[in-house]
């Protein structure tokens, strides 16, 4: 099956999308088991002075043993398992010359957990970072707004299987988030692929 690609008409920026990424078989089968043998954990985030359960759990993993650092946690990775190694070398085939260190796991139980504005900016993920991001699950709206610009704003369903990179100068011109919302939802596994230098 060709694999479509959708890329997102926005300034400044390096963004394509690829729906059915994983075939829904493939994906229901990937969430199953990404959800039982992840060893998910919640860690307390720093806002505005002020400490906080974070609205999601999440897990590291890697495979050159560098921490990860954001909102003042740090996360020791877990070595590659053999499921996210295949998504690795997927995602890495339609990208040629990137060989991802890292995977960012996030588990969304429901609509009322969520990831703020932020952009994936750190420093150790160096200059035009790329950014792989798998989602696995209930689908959820994705909002990009850009740094600058304050009304260049987009939004986005991230479905069931889908693939979304972020590269070039995105993560320094535009900010993403997940919103929180009001309806019943279901869970949802987002993996976001990176390389730490």
């Amino acid at each position: 099956m060709q694999l479509q690609a959708h890329k997102l008409d926005l300034p400044e920026s390096d963004i394509v999308y690829y729906p059915g990424f994983y075939d829904h078989q493939e994906a229901d089968h990937l969430f199953t088991i990404l959800k039982r043998d992840t060893p998910w954990q919640q860690d307390d985030i720093l806002v505005f002075g002020k400490t906080y359960p974070q609205p999601r759990l999440t897990a590291l993993y890697g495979n050159n043993g560098k921490p990860y650092s954001y909102s003042n946690i740090t996360m020791v990775p877990h070595p590659f398992t053999e499921d996210l190694l295949s998504i690795k070398h997927k995602i890495e085939k339609i990208l040629p010359g990137t060989a991802f260190t890292t995977c960012l796991m996030n588990l969304y139980r429901h609509g009322k957990d969520s990831n703020g504005w932020h952009a994936d900016d750190e420093p150790e993920l160096g200059q035009n970072p790329v950014i792989a991001s798998i989602t696995l699950g209930e689908e959820r709206v994705f909002h990009f707004k850009h740094r600058d610009k304050k009304e260049l704003r987009h939004k986005m369903i991230l479905e069931h299987g889908s693939l979304l990179i972020m590269k070039g100068e995105t993560q320094h011109r535009w900010l993403h988030q997940i919103p929180k919302t009001s309806r019943a939802i279901g869970e949802r596994i987002n993996l976001t692929f990176r390389v730490i230098h």
